[in-house]
């Protein structure tokens, strides 16, 4: 089944105008990134506690916080699912506060306020250590580091340095966007979130390889053709499987995010891989496929 056929798209000439967009997007992601100093970490990686509960009614934000505020807590962050009678709790590690912390609050919960309290199947607690979280953090940022240093090495080796160069570019520019897009909406980064970070990388890196390859393909079938249009005829052969894979699995994540609760950790999962498959599939055609065109131009000039 082919989605778009015989397609003639100029894409590497529209390049400068790519690279403008994801300049643009990826500058305004660093200043929210900067406003919030920094990315806006989880209870994974800061240490503290998250509550998912589920109510007999509805609550409002302010009947949470004030049985928090009996208990010490003025800083919480609070997201209501109304729709569910479900709250997202999260708040920072206090270390002058005595025993179990999610204990004091899951029993708070569930003695609730005026008409309000939580369900005893319908409370779950996550509490992290500030050592174990900031531990968790290093793992994550090296797990990221590792996986785009090992890409590197691997695509040099299966196709060229400069193909590697154009993949690590893209994927570079897909968690990039994916970071700013998260400072922007001020969701929280937790483990499956980088879980959706090394999955936007995958997916990503499969995409341009498809393209890669038919791009070697083609350099060795139509000797004498202009690099600039065997560029433009491998993505344009490519064109329609790229955008059905994105399409399929891109409805699947639509339907997660919009089936699970504003809060919870499937959510923002679901979020990450969202903008991975669309910034992805983009990165395939408009960032790492023109770096070829780019590195073949000045080694030209080079030679001359």
């Amino acid at each position: 089944m082919e989605l778009l056929r015989n397609t003639k798209f100029d894409f590497i000439n529209k390049h400068r105008t790519g690279f403008i967009i994801s300049a643009v997007i990826i500058v305004i992601g660093l200043v929210f990134l900067t406003i919030n100093g920094g990315p806006h970490f989880g209870i994974d990686f800061r240490g503290g506690v998250k509550i998912q509960a589920k109510f007999n009614r509805m609550v409002t934000e302010a009947e949470l916080q004030a049985k928090l505020s009996e208990l010490g807590y003025t800083r919480a962050s609070i997201q209501l699912d109304p729709a569910q009678n479900e709250a997202s709790i999260s708040m920072g590690y206090r270390p002058e506060a005595g025993g179990s912390v999610g204990r004091s609050l899951n029993d708070a919960l569930l003695a609730g306020g005026d008409g309000w309290h939580a369900m005893p199947e319908g409370v779950s607690v996550s509490e992290v250590g500030p050592s174990v979280g900031q531990d968790l953090k290093w793992a994550a940022l090296w797990s990221v580091l590792w996986s785009i240093v090992i890409l590197l090495v691997y695509i040099s080796w299966r196709f060229e340095f400069r193909f590697a160069i154009g993949a690590i570019a893209a994927l570079v520019h897909d968690v990039l966007i994916t970071l700013g897009i998260f400072a922007v909406l001020a969701k929280e980064i937790n483990l499956p979130t980088v879980a959706a970070f090394l999955t936007i990388i995958g997916y990503s890196l499969n995409d341009t390889i498809v393209v890669f390859d038919r791009i070697r393909e083609n350099t060795q079938t139509l000797r004498g053709t202009d690099y600039l249009e065997v560029l433009n005829r491998s993505i344009n052969q490519s064109l329609s499987r790229t955008v059905i894979t994105s399409l399929t699995t891109l409805f699947v994540v639509l339907v997660i995010f919009f089936l699970s609760s504003a809060g919870a950790e499937i959510n923002t999962f679901a979020l990450a891989l969202i903008v991975g498959v669309v910034v992805g599939t983009y990165s395939s055609v408009f960032i790492a496929s023109p770096i070829l065109y780019i590195w073949h131009q000045r080694q030209r000039e080079a030679e001359v």
